[in-house]
């Protein structure tokens, strides 16, 4: 298959899961029907080359540190102490899953497998990459299906669960502000401005100089810088968090703009070669491999689910906050960023009737949720799964 066929074919199954995505309002997420796709596609005939022959996995992987400055950018350092309750809640709630997974897990579908899911289950992408690649050094090929079918379904477990509890926060969110009090809540939720480094140290770069191609400069200047660093340290601490800690710092000391790589119309993109080394285990995914993993799969989640919602109701009677977005707060290691933005923006669309309640439901729930995502797939899950790869 010629690489601009491989490329071509990846991007119409991304496509597909788009589409029904948006058509199930991400009940359905992109992720899960993609992998489906995928999956029966190289049962009926797709070459299992396609994901080699498309020529992304190395450039994909070279571009997992841009998108963690990416995320770096994303959030201020104040407005992550503004959130110490939603940090909390997430972080615990991770902590939960992994102990859920770690101590009941062994003896329902085995040691390696619990350690394995872990990653996928209490992260994302990156952590799923992570436990993968480490699965795939040791030879053990099945564990990189397993984990990539956690990542791949892990979505259709949280979101629904995100949706209902934030349908229902969104309700009450919405009844304040009718009734004129949502003007204090909004603005408590509303933080630093975003555009405004805190500790600005390099100039704001001229509007006529921030074109695409200089953003992505200074991105991929970062995520080098922050490869090196990890290099010199003998990577004690996994490259990818040293990505996000750079990015970070040099959003907050003004070097790199907020949302850089949305700066850049370049987030699509990347997001697009990110998911290639994901799906690539797929192709040794033989329909008894699957059938095999379907068991392990319900049960891993069945336990990490429950640690989650006994962790997060418990937590909602601690903090105040009510027990759906309780919930919800610590869904996002289930799906994480995009899916926080995408499931929030969803919820805020459905149940207002008007553009100030619309507005009034994201300021509420947005910050909550993309703190939330942040603090679990981008960081907890990242440094967890670089702990626990040693114990395969």
């Amino acid at each position: 298959m010629s690489t601009l066929t491989a490329v071509l074919v990846i991007a119409l199954v991304y496509a597909l899961g788009d589409i029904v995505s948006s058509k199930t309002k991400a009940l359905c997420s992109m992720m899960f029907v993609s992998g489906l796709l995928f999956l029966v596609g190289f049962w009926l005939g797709i070459p299992l080359s396609l994901f080699d022959d498309s020529k992304m996995a190395p450039v994909a992987m070279a571009f997992i540190s841009v998108l963690m400055v990416h995320m770096g950018s994303m959030l201020k350092l104040r407005d992550l102490k503004e959130e110490w309750k939603t940090v909390l809640i997430s972080l615990l709630a991770l902590v939960a899953i992994a102990l859920a997974l770690y101590l009941a897990g062994p003896p329902l579908i085995g040691r390696a497998e619990s350690i394995v899911a872990i990653g996928p289950i209490s992260g994302g992408v990156v952590a799923t990459l992570i436990v993968s690649e480490a699965a795939k050094a040791q030879g053990l090929a099945s564990l990189a299906v397993f984990a990539t079918l956690l990542l791949v379904t892990q979505t259709f477990i949280g979101l629904p669960i995100a949706s209902l509890c934030l349908r229902r926060e969104a309700a009450r969110t919405i009844a304040r502000f009718r009734e004129g009090g949502a003007g204090e809540a909004a603005a408590a939720a509303r933080g630093a401005d975003p555009e405004q480094p805190s500790l600005r140290i390099f100039p704001a770069l001229p509007k006529g100089l921030q074109t695409p191609f200089v953003l992505l400069a200074k991105a991929i200047l970062v995520a080098w810088l922050s490869v090196a660093a990890a290099g010199l340290a003998k990577n004690a601490v996994h490259p990818f968090v040293v990505a996000l800690l750079f990015g970070i710092l040099f959003y907050e000391t003004g070097f790199i703009e907020h949302k850089v790589l949305d700066k850049a119309n370049a987030s699509g993109m990347v997001l697009f070669l990110m998911m290639v080394p994901i799906f690539t285990s797929l192709s040794k995914a033989t329909p008894q491999m699957v059938a095999s993993l379907i068991v392990p799969t319900l049960l891993a989640f069945a336990i990490s689910v429950l640690g989650m919602v006994i962790l997060s109701l418990a937590m909602s009677k601690v903090l105040g906050y009510s027990w759906e977005l309780s919930l919800a707060i610590g869904s996002t290691c289930l799906y994480g960023f995009p899916g926080t933005f995408i499931v929030s923006q969803e919820v805020a669309e459905s149940a207002s009737s008007t553009k100030e309640e619309k507005e009034a439901v994201l300021k509420h729930i947005l910050p909550k949720m993309l703190v939330a995502g942040f603090a679990t797939v981008t960081i907890g899950s990242v440094i967890l799964a670089g702990f626990i790869v040693k114990l395969l």
